[in-house]
């Protein structure tokens, strides 16, 4: 393996090889570069058999039942130049809909306006999903595919059986059809287990308020008002206030082109300009911080640790229950030299 020069840049690794080929039938899954660092680090062997036992090109039965049962999940995205985003998703259970073993579908609303998420689907069709049970299961799914945007109307036209929005008079904008590709568990050794608290309140579907979808939770929405006015901001521990809209601005000469038309490079945001000198505004007095809010003990969290550590080392000796979804007895292609045993644990 080649090592990290002194200067601690990143070993030059020769280009990837042809992907490996198990026969004439098939290639394996996955990228050229993941084969080569298997190769690198020592791992083709775990790789291998990974591939064969857990890694499907469609959903199986229990994961279809799996999928149907969850209420979050997250979605990876990258626009046409590769750059990526992540962002989550939830609604009620089954709001991520199995049409059939090949294909997925879930509404988009209005959200903050942005469409990142839709955006780079637009340009690049590759989407990667991941769902994790925290609560019960404690077991992960990852559903790797090619995304499409449809029309409320297309959608439903074509797919007659979608179910109506439980929010009264809320309206999916778009839908989203994911085409499964690969499909496999995400290990279970590092999951937390997490509880539902019980809701005081209604979940907040599709709300606009701004105060309900988290306000100014991180300040930026302050710090760029105080950019604005000339000021430094609102001191830490300052109580949030609701931000009024700021003025309409049109939109800078770099933005103003066609969809997809000018390259990513022109379309970077502009550096922020020095602000004319403004008159400094008057210091408001800062509310004392409210009471600190007691927590567990430092050693009932070293407990707690220990007990989970404890419980994912006698996890990690076997594969999970009855192999979750059923891998190693449903796979895409059958294993080198015959079935696997389903008590051998699976790789992570």
């Amino acid at each position: 393996m080649a090592e990290i020069d002194q200067v601690g840049r990143q070993p030059a690794f020769p280009a990837p090889p042809e992907r490996r080929e198990r026969g004439s039938e098939d290639r394996l899954p996955g990228s050229d570069g993941e084969h080569l660092l298997q190769e690198r680090l020592g791992t083709v062997e775990d790789a291998d058999r990974f591939y064969d036992e857990q890694m499907l090109d469609h959903l199986n039965e229990r994961m279809r039942e799996f999928v149907g049962r969850q209420e979050m999940f997250f979605l990876a995205t990258a626009d046409r130049f590769g750059e990526c985003d992540s962002s989550f998703r939830a609604g009620p259970p089954g709001f991520l809909r199995v049409l059939d073993e090949h294909t997925l579908i879930y509404p988009e609303y209005r959200g903050n306006g942005v469409h990142a998420s839709l955006g780079n689907i637009s340009e690049n069709p590759h989407a990667g999903v991941l769902l994790i049970d925290f609560e019960q299961a404690r077991i992960g799914l990852h559903v790797n595919g090619r995304a499409y945007l449809m029309t409320e109307a297309e959608a439903r036209s074509r797919y007659t059986d979608l179910p109506d929005d439980p929010v009264p008079g809320r309206q999916a904008r778009v839908w989203v059809r994911i085409e499964v590709e690969e499909a496999y568990i995400h290990c279970a050794k590092h999951i937390p287990h997490l509880a539902k608290s019980p809701r005081r309140t209604p979940r907040d579907w599709g709300t606009d308020d701004y105060k309900r979808k988290g306000g100014d939770f991180f300040g930026a929405a302050r710090q760029a008002a105080a950019r604005r006015s000339g000021g430094e901001g609102t001191p830490a521990g300052a109580p949030e206030t609701p931000m009024p809209a700021p003025p309409p601005a049109r939109r800078p000469p770099h933005l103003q082109h066609a969809h997809g038309g000018a390259p990513k490079e022109t379309r970077r945001a502009p550096q922020h300009q020095q602000p004319q000198p403004q008159p400094q505004p008057q210091p408001q007095p800062v509310p004392a911080a409210l009471p600190a809010v007691p927590g567990p003990s430092a050693e009932a969290w070293r407990q707690e640790a220990m007990r989970l550590l404890a419980e994912a080392e006698r996890r990690g000796s076997g594969a999970p229950p009855s192999g979750w979804f059923g891998g190693s007895g449903d796979s895409r292609r059958p294993a080198a030299g015959g079935a696997a045993d389903p008590g051998e644990a699976a790789p992570a």
